[in-house]
C-alpha cells in the first residue's frame, strides 16, 4: 500500500475526489481527527487566499494521524496544499522557496502551484520540491533539486515512515514511480494559457486544472459567466488537451448526473465538497474496490 492514497488510485485509473475550498479552512487539531475518515481521498488546504497557517496546518495532519488511519488503511488521506506563490517566474519560485521547504516538512503529500505562467517557473516548482539526490529526469530538462536537509524529520512520522523511507518516496510522481508526492498546476490566465503545451510537459507534474475563475477575470469578467462564452470553453479544451497530451489528470468539477461523462471525457480529479453524491456516482461508475 502507498503512502499516497490519491497516488495509488491515479496508478490504478481510478478517479480521484477532494474536499476543501480555496479561502482556507479550520486547521485545529480538532478538525483534522475529524475529518480522518473523510470520504474524499485528497484534502485541499487553500492557502491561495486563505491564512499561511503553517502551525494550523501541522496540528491539523497531527490530528489526520490520531484520528485515522482511513477506512481504507491509509494512515491519512493525502493533504494537497494550495500555494500563495504565483507561478509567474522561475526567480519568482526560487526567491519563495522556502515557502516549498516549510510546507513539506509539515507532511503534506502535494503541493498545487497557481498561476502557473510559464515552463521555467514549473520547472523550478519541481526542482525546489526535491532532495538533489533524486536524479529521474535531471540532465534532460530539470536540473539539481534544491530541497534541504532536515525537513524530513517532521515529516516522516506524519507518513509513518522511516527518515530514510521518506527520503527515498518522497519525490514526485509519476517522475518516480516510487515518489508519493503529486505537484499539481492551476493554469488559470491567458498568460498562463498560451503556455500551456510546454508547462504541462515539464517531469514531475502529475495534474492541472484551468482555474474557471481566475480565467474569466483575466478575459474581464467580473464574476464566472453562464453560459460560458466560448473563449472560456476553448480555453478550458486547450488545457484539457494539453494534460491527455502530456499524460497527466486533468482536475474539473462535475455532478452527479454529469460524472461518468466526465470519466469517460478523461477527467480524473473532481471536488466532493459538497456534493459527495459526485463521488459516490463516480465510484459506483468506475466499480471502485479500495474502501472509502
Amino acid at each position: 500500500m502507498r503512502v499516497n492514497k490519491a497516488v495509488q488510485l491515479l496508478e490504478q485509473d481510478q478517479p480521484i475526489y477532494y474536499v476543501g475550498g480555496h479561502t482556507g479552512a479550520d486547521l485545529s487539531y480538532q478538525a483534522g481527527k475529524d475529518m480522518a475518515h473523510t470520504p474524499a481521498d485528497y484534502i485541499n488546504i487553500g492557502m491561495e487566499h486563505g491564512v499561511f497557517d503553517l502551525a494550523g496546518l501541522e496540528q491539523f495532519i497531527q490530528g489526520l494521524v490520531d484520528g485515522g488511519p482511513t477506512n481504507s488503511g491509509h494512515r491519512t488521506p493525502a493533504v494537497i496544499v494550495e500555494m500563495p506563490v504565483d507561478g509567474s517566474s522561475a526567480d519568482v519560485i526560487r526567491a519563495n522557496g522556502w515557502q516549498f521547504r516549510q510546507v513539506l516538512a509539515r507532511g503534506v503529500h502535494g503541493i498545487l502551484l497557481c498561476h502557473a505562467e510559464n515552463p521555467e517557473a514549473v520547472k523550478a516548482f519541481v526542482e525546489v520540491c526535491r532532495y538533489p539526490f533524486q536524479t529521474q529526469g535531471v540532465g534532460s530538462y530539470l536540473e539539481v533539486g534544491r530541497r534541504g536537509s532536515a525537513g524530513q524529520s517532521s515529516a516522516a512520522p506524519i507518513w509513518g515512515v522511516s527518515v530514510q523511507e521518506y527520503l527515498d518516496k518522497a519525490d514526485p510522481w509519476p517522475l518516480n514511480p516510487e515518489g508519493e508526492l503529486l505537484l499539481g498546476l492551476k493554469i488559470e490566465n491567458q498568460r498562463a494559457l498560451q503556455n500551456a503545451e510546454m508547462t504541462t510537459q515539464v517531469p514531475g507534474i502529475a495534474f492541472a486544472e484551468w482555474g474557471p475563475g481566475d480565467m474569466s477575470m483575466s478575459f474581464g469578467y467580473r464574476s464566472l459567466p453562464n453560459p460560458q462564452p466560448p473563449e472560456m470553453v476553448e480555453a478550458r479544451n486547450r488545457i484539457f488537451s494539453a494534460c491527455k497530451s502530456a499524460g497527466i489528470a486533468f482536475l474539473e468539477g462535475s455532478s452527479p448526473d454529469r460524472v461518468a461523462q466526465s470519466i469517460d471525457e478523461g477527467v480524473r480529479i473532481m471536488s466532493a465538497g459538497g456534493a459527495a453524491e459526485v463521488a459516490k456516482a463516480g465510484r459506483s461508475y468506475t466499480k471502485r474496490t479500495m474502501p472509502i
